[in-house]
């Protein structure tokens, strides 16, 4: 059954969603895209397997802001949907915070083009934001509590019983060096979670999705991208500055993105330091060898960038 989540083909895939472009029709483009489409809806449906996200008779109320991942996120569920071994609703949600300028109009008129249910919600978040925070200091957190509380009382009035983000693997990799450059602390941004106020389950099936294929995603699909005037039009933010960090890691050691993203899912406590993690006090002579034991006067051996297979070796 689970394998129904991850094996999706495309030639339904155009039913709800919009039309594809011209030039996806040229055949080498649309063989890529038809890969690219493929394995976005894997990587979601793997991602709904793993962590239990998505359950029989569930109301999904998936937030979308007018950005690409939201856009694709709404996008892939849809495709999935269809071809899901359980039945479950999506209601598209929008929160219009009044920034000016904001087309207001854009957002029903595609979701109602998809026909879909939605509702939008309208509060004037962006007024209370530029008279709280002084000018030039970082909105991103305020402007991200005034927007939990709403969407967690929308949630209740729409019986939600998942909230779904669009938050990516390039996401939550940033959040990680975030906390550890400036939190002192090792944590991520988990794929599954109970909200702060213990009355909603916060789900985020982009999980294993990389930024990249998002933004081609979004261009092939044409969505109608709203720009943010609050946190996406302030420059040099923390989390900007590391999202540049990964980009130009990746760059200059191509895999690198992929390889760190897979140390989060193998993470190792007895060879940290944190005491509640581990019981280091009551260690134990054991008398039995262990294959995975700490080999302790042997160097790490870790492959050279770009040559997989290859060790480095300490002489």
């Amino acid at each position: 059954m689970n394998a129904v989540w991850t094996d999706i083909e495309t030639q339904d895939a155009n039913r709800t969603s919009l039309p594809a472009t011209p030039a996806a029709r040229e055949p080498k483009i649309e063989r890529e895209i038809h890969k690219l489409e493929k394995r976005l809806c894997r990587q979601v449906g793997q991602a709904i397997i793993d962590f239990n996200m998505i359950e029989e008779g569930d109301r999904v109320m998936v937030c979308v802001s007018g950005g690409k991942d939201s856009y694709g996120l709404l996008d892939i569920l849809l495709k999935l949907q269809r071809r899901a071994p359980i039945d479950f609703e999506i209601i598209a949600v929008n929160l219009d915070q009044k920034q000016p300028g904001f087309p207001a109009h854009i957002l029903p008129e595609y979701l109602a083009k998809l026909g879909i249910e939605f509702h939008i919600e309208t509060q004037d978040t962006y007024s209370i934001v530029k008279k709280v925070v002084a000018e030039g200091k970082t909105m991103c957190s305020l402007c991200s509590r005034l927007r939990r509380g709403i969407l967690y009382r929308v949630a209740d009035e729409l019986k939600i019983t998942k909230i779904a983000l669009g938050h990516h693997r390039d996401d939550m990799l940033a959040t990680f060096f975030l906390n550890m450059f400036f939190g002192g602390k090792l944590k991520g941004m988990p794929p599954k979670l109970v909200s702060d106020d213990g009355g909603h389950i916060v789900i985020r099936p982009l999980a294993n999705v990389a930024e990249k294929d998002l933004t081609r995603w979004a261009a092939h699909r044409e969505f109608p991208i709203i720009p943010c005037s609050l946190c996406g039009s302030q420059e040099n933010l923390q989390r900007q500055l590391i999202g540049q960090m990964l980009r130009d890691w990746e760059k200059q050691y191509p895999g690198r993105t992929e390889t760190m993203f897979t140390a989060m899912q193998n993470v190792v406590p007895s060879h940290l330091m944190d005491v509640n993690r581990y019981d280091f006090k009551n260690i134990k002579i054991t008398g039995q060898a262990d294959a995975e034991g700490d080999k302790v006067f042997d160097e790490e051996e870790f492959p050279l960038p770009g040559l997989a297979g290859l060790q480095v070796v300490q002489l």
